[in-house]
């Protein structure tokens, strides 16, 4: 440390220097990856350095990478319909859905309600660790402005299906296909797809292969959503497939 350099100045410095170059990671991140395949993401390697922090040698987290075009329609329509039905027109943000969600939060602490998008998601589930916290939400928010600007709608849900952790070791849906159904995602049915869908909220938790009472009635819900946005013609109609 330099003579008459406080502590704190040193301090502020070295987070400077240090958000500098996550800026430069992450904004050269957005850049690549909207052209090239995202090789893993930063919830995989969490998963990863978890297992082996247990000893688990075998756990493999990776993802087979699939273009839109090899990913059944129904895919696509299924995870808009789950988890935002507004997702190709909103800017990154559902305010609405925010809004609710804090009111929702202030009455009801034991059940927390949460709005991210489909943007949102992609964001953390790319450049950011897993868990709750106002940093983490921060530098979501603004990863998602980024994505937002750089990549198209229909490039945001190519990366979110490709990196989407869909149960214990399975990420990306090529993956939860083979596994799950024993075929490509460019065969996934509307059922099966709404079913993988189901799962998302908390994909350690419920299970595609044993799927529970509650798994099954949200992949009824989802499946009426599909129905109600109009079937496969809006993936067409808002260029996303």
């Amino acid at each position: 440390m330099s003579r008459g350099r406080s502590p704190l100045a040193w301090a502020k410095r070295l987070i400077i220097r240090v958000l500098l170059v996550l800026a430069v990671f992450w904004g050269g991140g957005i850049v690549l990856f909207s052209v090239l395949p995202v090789p893993f993401s930063a919830v995989m390697i969490e998963r990863q350095l978890g297992a082996w922090m247990r000893g688990d040698f075998g756990y493999v987290a990776h993802s087979d990478w699939v273009g839109m075009d090899e990913i059944s329609p129904w895919m696509g329509l299924a995870v808009i319909a789950a988890e935002d039905q507004k997702f190709p027109d909103h800017w990154g943000f559902d305010v609405a859905a925010i809004e609710k969600a804090l009111a929702h939060n202030e009455r009801n602490t034991s059940r927390v309600r949460g709005a991210s998008t489909i943007s949102q998601q992609t964001a953390k589930n790319v450049f950011l660790w897993d868990g709750r916290s106002w940093l983490r939400k921060g530098l979501e928010a603004g990863l998602t402005v980024g994505i937002e600007t750089v990549w198209s709608k229909k490039r945001i849900l190519t990366v979110y299906l490709n990196v989407a952790e869909f149960g214990e070791g399975v990420f990306g849906v090529e993956e939860a296909s083979q596994r799950y159904f024993h075929k490509p995602a460019s065969r996934l049915t509307m059922s099966e797809a709404a079913l993988l869908a189901a799962v998302l909220p908390a994909p350690l938790r419920y299970k595609a292969s044993a799927p529970s009472g509650y798994v099954r009635s949200r992949q009824a819900w989802i499946l009426r959503q599909m129905r109600q946005l109009g079937g496969e013609g809006f993936m067409q109609d808002n260029k996303l497939h």
